[in-house]
């Protein structure tokens, strides 16, 4: 699952980066209104977290201006601002939850979980993927190859889930530090190699047709046949 956070907070930014991360969630970040907007706009995101007061462009517009683009995505207000006339602006505008601050990251989870599953039917809302005879359930964070459960760990999860959502596409080394792992710099390490090689061992080892695939000189890339 994909979420957008637009929190001008550098601090209460980097708790909510890492809390999703950690609960299994590919996280992007923007610390204005006109950036989270035009993310919002052009990228493809299964909900937003928005501050109510952004530099640029306050949280209430940025939500208005998605709903006048008729972007359904569900968005999660936060906000010092607490009083009933706060919350019923932020819903009006087209929030679909508010949250207070300060808040504990358990509610703010719980309501990012309800938000997702009350939504899980509109149709721009992707809650599963299929590759060949693989699929993985995003709501129940669950993969079965052929039927069968195959148990991951979260980072293992993230990194077949971005496979999963760029089918037949190689993906080179960059890409994957930056979407799976966050880094916008190579760590020189073989971290990316090491967890192919358990992802592979997983999802192909035993099955007679292999779909993860390493393109030499280029990345890898998940696909039915060589």
């Amino acid at each position: 699952m994909r979420v957008l956070v637009i929190e001008d907070d550098a601090d209460v930014a980097n708790y909510l980066n890492k809390g999703l991360k950690e609960s299994g969630y590919t996280v992007d970040l923007a610390d204005n209104g006109k950036d989270g907007l035009h993310m919002a706009l052009e990228e493809q995101y299964d909900l937003l977290i928005v501050d109510r007061m952004l530099p640029g462009l306050d949280g209430v517009n940025v939500v208005k201006r998605l709903r006048a683009e008729e972007k359904t995505t569900p968005v999660l207000f936060l906000s010092a601002l607490g009083e009933v006339d706060d919350r019923v602006q932020g819903l009006k505008a087209g929030g679909d939850d508010y949250l207070v601050k300060p808040f504990s990251f358990s509610e703010l989870l719980a309501r990012v979980e309800s938000l997702l599953r009350r939504t899980q039917n509109q149709s721009d809302i992707v809650t599963s993927l299929k590759v060949a005879d693989l699929e993985m359930d995003l709501l129940a964070r669950t993969v079965k190859r052929s039927g069968q459960k195959i148990d991951l760990q979260p980072r293992e999860f993230r990194l077949l889930e971005y496979f999963m959502r760029n089918p037949d596409q190689v993906l080179t080394r960059t890409m994957l530090l930056e979407k799976v792992w966050d880094y916008h710099f190579d760590p020189q390490t073989n971290v990316i190699d090491v967890h192919i090689s358990r992802l592979r061992s997983k999802i192909d080892k035993d099955f007679s047709v292999q779909l993860l695939h390493t393109v030499r000189g280029s990345g890898y890339i998940l696909r039915e046949g060589e």
